[in-house]
């Protein structure tokens, strides 16, 4: 099966070739990178357009293009937000050209924090749909919490991105689990893209370049996850200067430094590097305040993000990045979690046309808890210590060819996982015990093809298969449950029987082919209609029973009693610009519908926790997600930014339960508003202002809770029950909060009027202005009330009352548990050298 599908991709992929090689006789290429010309960075998304040929192309992840044309005259134009636009004359008579370009950066003060896409009519002629970008200058404008610069809080203000609250680890796309979306930097997996329980994302802005969320029509490139694609890159390091950058803020520091080296006589480098870290320090700030039983306590993070690059020669270059963070948190017990990644790249040029990217990476998400964080050497024999982790290798070759009105790109992946799902060891009086779960094993592996084709002026096409190929391994032990007990009444897993597997033994397969389709029709020069259907294929799970994912959750691969999730998602939309010069508002509309498969639910009373037969807990169910976003952006003006609103809901039906009927999920929004504005005011005489302003406001539907129906009272204590067992019966309160910030820039010229070298600022942000009490969650609990027990007079008249509970009340109230209940006012320095 697997050589068949090798020989039939070789056989499209000859046959692709070999037609456009009979068309394209006679044909010559342009070809080439496009960089930033102040550090020499690969620009991602640049526009290169031959207007005499109706042609173009758009620059790669590394900043490369290829451009096939017939022999003669032409004028290359390119473009790209912020950036200048470049004009040059190109001649092609006997062989190819290759046309290395740099941009420079805008003299206008406003472009640098200009929202728009990477060109002026790119929502509108790109076949992407169901993409959002963000700028990372933008980024840095839109108001944070304690005024630090965040990725993961950036992309949920896009419609169809939700969380289920405040504290809660990663994002909801499309009504999909956080384990759903496949969070990639520079290409490695990343487990847990959050820091202090989902206050702050991984991600330096520092050293980030470049932010891409996919939630449909995603290529044939991407797979191993059902809900959505977050693509990070990280900046390659100055290749032209030595440059130092960071921030203070109230809670965390930050500090990057980057610059090229071996560079050769004409001033150009071989090579650059960027270093980036930071590190929080409210425990060191909070130590003196701290009693007694709490002093040394332990909260705070830190990371380290690294990348370098050396360019061989014309057609060989590498990349090592490298990112390694942890969060500690507790007092005497405590425990502590961080992602470990690297990445190798290699790019190679074979042709003017051939262009190859082969990466190598290793992944690694763990966690600890450990009862005696501060004493190590006083309670070196009695302690307790649970270890987990999963650990990815994997080597992922991926090939782009251009070809005349044709983008082919071909390759294939392979991933070695190995999942820990905990390991304890406990320590009495010195007695050392370890137990817990034995490791898994599994290996995946994946080809695909895909290809991007412009049929006439109007219509482009982009179509691929991917095949993926699942295989868990030993050594370890398989089990069979009793499966003929109904849901409602397995309180526990009935074994029936264990098989033990040898290292290397294959103990369950699964494949899947994964179609992937997109379409797009141009009505107007600045309208057009797209559409889109991708099925992928999820094998590998994370299992949680709480309200919101925490950093403690597992991950499990599919076994012979865990099947992978799928997924089919279709999806439509308008898009169209309008305005002064047609491009000032961008607006579009998209729905969608989406189903899935072998969602993972549990029976009553799942034990989770070094749970050797989990698998026995678990339950298969059904999913659909469908709704609409509407989308509005402003790109002009001193007055700019976006309004989304999502309209959509999310269900799920699991056998036994819910009477098993379809019920909301937790990740169920049915509303959900956006609204983001950046302000740049313009002086009298047509300067920019030293001031700049920002808002934010969001305003979202409650989520989905399980709540009793009714209650019974047993000895004095009032007992909740949920007579229907409905799932996710009630909603918590509505949620909306309002963010402001203010930069002041630093001054631009010295006392003698010379531009300064350094560049600095001010950043004045207010979180949750109008100290809104928005509810993570609402729980219920038994009421005490209070009576006056007696009534006591001091000697200087002063009236107390002591007061005694009174016993047997039946009542109950709700709780309503907010993480922030006030607003946050905070203040960052910011500089640049």
């Amino acid at each position: 099966m697997k050589y068949r599908l090798i020989l039939g991709l070789l056989t499209v992929l000859s046959a692709l070739v070999g037609t456009d090689r009979v068309r394209a006789q006679g044909q010559l290429t342009v070809s080439g990178y496009v960089k930033d010309k102040a550090n020499g960075e690969g620009l991602i998304g640049v526009s290169v357009y031959v207007k005499e040929a109706n042609t173009g192309a758009v620059t790669n992840n590394y900043g490369y293009y290829a451009i096939p044309l017939p022999k003669g005259q032409y004028t290359v134009t390119v473009t790209y937000v912020g950036f200048a636009k470049r004009q040059l004359p190109v001649t092609l008579t006997d062989q190819n050209v290759k046309l290395n370009i740099e941009l420079e950066q805008e003299g206008k003060e406003l472009a640098e924090v200009t929202v728009k896409a990477e060109r002026e009519e790119d929502n509108v002629r790109n076949i992407e749909m169901s993409v959002n970008k963000i700028d990372v200058k933008t980024i840095q404008r839109i108001p944070a919490l304690l005024g630090e610069v965040d990725v993961i809080r950036s992309i949920q203000l896009l419609p169809g991105v939700t969380t289920v609250g405040e504290g809660a680890t990663g994002f909801n796309v499309r009504g999909g689990n956080i384990d759903q979306n496949l969070v990639l930097l520079d290409e490695a997996p990343v487990y847990n893209s959050s820091h202090l329980f989902g206050f702050f994302s991984v991600f330096n802005p520092d050293a980030v370049k470049d932010v891409k969320l996919i939630k449909g029509g995603i290529p044939a490139l991407y797979g191993g996850r059902i809900s959505s694609i977050l693509d990070v890159r990280m900046k390659e390091g100055n290749a032209k200067k030595p440059e130092l950058t960071g921030g203070i803020g109230l809670i965390f520091s930050r500090l990057a430094y980057e610059r090229p080296f071996l560079k050769k006589e004409d001033g150009t480098a071989r090579g650059s590097f960027i270093v980036a870290a930071r590190r929080s320090y409210a425990d060191i700030l909070a130590q003196p305040f701290l009693n007694s039983d709490l002093r040394g306590s332990k909260f705070y993070f830190y990371d380290l993000t690294a990348k370098g690059n050396y360019k061989i020669n014309a057609n060989n270059t590498i990349y090592l990045s490298g990112y390694l963070g942890r969060d500690v948190f507790g007092s005497d017990f405590g425990f502590n979690w961080g992602n470990t990644t690297t990445s190798l790249r290699w790019n190679h040029v074979f042709s003017d046309k051939l262009f190859l990217n082969t990466t190598a990476f290793y992944s690694n998400y763990d966690y600890l808890l450990d009862s005696d964080l501060k004493k190590k050497e006083e309670n070196k024999n009695d302690y307790f210590r649970w270890k987990s982790k999963i650990i990815n290798y994997s080597l992922k070759p991926d090939f782009t060819l251009f070809l005349k009105n044709n983008t082919l790109s071909f390759g294939g992946q392979a991933i070695v996982y190995d999942f820990k799902p905990g390991t304890a060891t406990a320590a009495s009086s010195g007695d050392v015990r370890t137990f817990g779960l034995e490791s898994k094993y599994a290996v995946e592996a994946a080809l695909y093809v895909g290809n991007e084709q412009q049929i006439g002026s109007r219509l482009q096409l982009q179509y691929g298969l991917r095949y993926s190929y699942f295989n868990y391994i030993g050594p370890g032990e398989a089990y069979s449950f009793q499966t003929d007990v109904p849901v409602g009444q397995r309180r526990f897993p009935v074994l029936n029987q264990t098989k033990t597997y040898g290292r290397g033994e294959s103990i369950q397969t699964y494949g899947n082919w994964e179609p992937r389709f997109s379409a797009k029709y141009e009505l107007s020069d600045n309208s057009s209609f797209k559409l889109s259907y991708n099925r992928l294929a999820q094998y590998i799970h994370l299992v949680s029973n709480t309200t919101a994912s925490t950093p403690l959750d597992v991950w499990t691969p599919s076994t012979n009693n865990i099947r992978p999730q799928l997924a089919d998602q279709l999806a439509g939309g308008y898009f169209k610009n309008f305005g002064p010069s047609g491009n000032a508002y961008e607006a579009s509309v998209e729905v969608y519908y989406k189903w899935m498969q072998n969602q993972l639910d549990y029976i009553d009373g799942a034990n989770l926790l070094l749970n050797k037969y989990l698998e026995g807990d678990l339950l298969s169910g059904k999913g659909r997600a469908y709704g609409a976003e509407f989308f509005v952006k402003k790109n002009t003006g001193a007055l700019h930014g976006w309004i989304s609103y999502t309209l959509a809901k999310t269900e799920r039906q699991v056998n036994g339960i819910n009477k098993d009927k379809w019920f909301p999920s937790r990740f169920d929004r049915r509303h959900t508003l956006n609204t983001v504005l950046l302000y740049d005011p313009v002086k009298a005489n047509g300067n920019p202002s030293r001031w700049s302003f920002s808002g934010t406001f969001v305003l979202s539907t409650g989520t989905p809770a399980t709540f009793p129906t009714n209650q019974f009272q047993y000895q004095g204590y009032v007992v909740p029950h949920n007579a229907d067992n409905a799932r996710n019966n009630y909603r918590i309160p509505v949620y909306h909060r309002l963010d402001v910030a203010a930069t002041l820039q630093g001054k631009r010229l010295r006392s003698n009027g010379k531009p300064r070298k350094n560049q600095d600022n001010w950043v004045f942000s207010v979180y949750n202005v109008y100290s809104r009490k928005n509810p993570f969650s609402v729980y219920f609990r038994q009421a005490v009330p209070e009576y006056v027990d007696k009534v006591l007079t001091s000697a200087d008249g002063k009236v107390t009352f002591e007061t005694k509970a009174l016993q047997g009340s039946n009542k109950t109230e709700a709780v309503r548990y907010s993480i922030f209940a006030t607003l946050i006012p905070s203040v960052t320095y910011n500089f640049k050298f």
